[in-house]
């Protein structure tokens, strides 16, 4: 039995992908959402000031608060998926890490995904390694005196990509919180990843309880909303209720039909709520 009520988020990056990507904001808020995410929505690491302007009046005039985001990944169309591990690109990711503190003073965002970076051919494991601790604890330091957390995510489906378990990203966290004067670091506990990578979603959740500082859902396989594939989705609220995880809920999935009509999970799965999901009558 789940005994906490999560309240849902809505990864724009993802969800209402019906709509051009700064109107998804409004249409997540008239879904029922009060809390909003997405992945970096820049080309670039250090958006222009109009850039930046712009995406926070959308997020402000939707009414929804800023409670997620992703740094600067690199090429995302391109494969990329980070740069936090990549000698080289140090001043990129200190520039991106100045914009999200920025970012993290004018709405409040508290939960900042940094993605590692997939291993290049020509570096080693080594340099990979002393890079992503040198940046992840400049990055956490930052967000310290705001209480921002940064997470680390095990991604699935993406070659040469270190951090693929839950035990591989509490390395990292542990690694970076050791170092760190008073800042934040945590797991991102995504269902998909983790259970597409073979991780066992209530094992993961019971070994890490501490160190989850974030969850995202979405069904394995196919990654589209819960229902569409096997993850038993009680058993992971309960899991995370009896670790006392406490924070949103994310979704994060594909949907598979339109985005309103795909959260009709949401009333048979207690455990889980959404702010004007029920006044709105369901999906109609």
């Amino acid at each position: 039995m789940v005994n906490t009520s999560y309240e849902l988020s809505a990864n724009v990056s993802l969800l209402f992908t019906e709509h051009p990507f700064l109107d998804r904001f409004a249409a997540a808020a008239d879904a029922g959402f009060r809390a909003v995410e997405a992945w970096w929505p820049f080309a670039d690491a250090v958006p222009s000031e109009a850039q930046l302007e712009e995406l926070l009046g959308v997020v402000g005039a939707s009414g929804a608060r800023l409670t997620g985001l992703n740094l600067f990944a690199g090429d995302m169309a391109a494969g990329m998926r980070g740069v936090a591990s990549h000698p080289g690109r140090e001043a990129e990711f200190r520039g991106n890490v100045e914009v999200i503190v920025d970012i993290a003073q004018r709405t409040g965002c508290r939960h900042f995904n940094a993605l590692y970076g997939a291993e290049l051919p020509d570096v080693s494991p080594a340099v990979h390694a002393q890079t992503a601790l040198d940046n992840l604890t400049f990055a956490t330091d930052a967000l310290a005196p705001l209480g921002g957390m940064i997470l680390i995510e095990p991604l699935s489906g993406v070659d040469r990509y270190p951090i693929q378990t839950g035990d591989q990203a509490v390395v990292v966290v542990d690694a970076v919180a050791a170092r760190t004067d008073g800042g934040r670091i945590g797991l991102l506990y995504d269902t998909f990843h983790l259970s597409n990578n073979g991780d066992d979603l209530v094992a993961v959740a019971r070994a890490h309880a501490a160190k989850i500082g974030h969850v995202q859902i979405a069904d394995t396989p196919g990654r589209g909303q819960p229902g569409t594939g096997t993850t038993d989705f009680h058993s992971v609220l309960g899991a995370l209720d009896a670790a006392g995880y406490d924070g949103l809920i994310a979704c994060e999935y594909a949907p598979t039909v339109p985005t309103v009509p795909s959260l009709d999970w949401i009333d048979a799965l207690p455990g889980v709520a959404l702010p004007g999901w029920r006044c709105r009558g369901g999906s109609s």
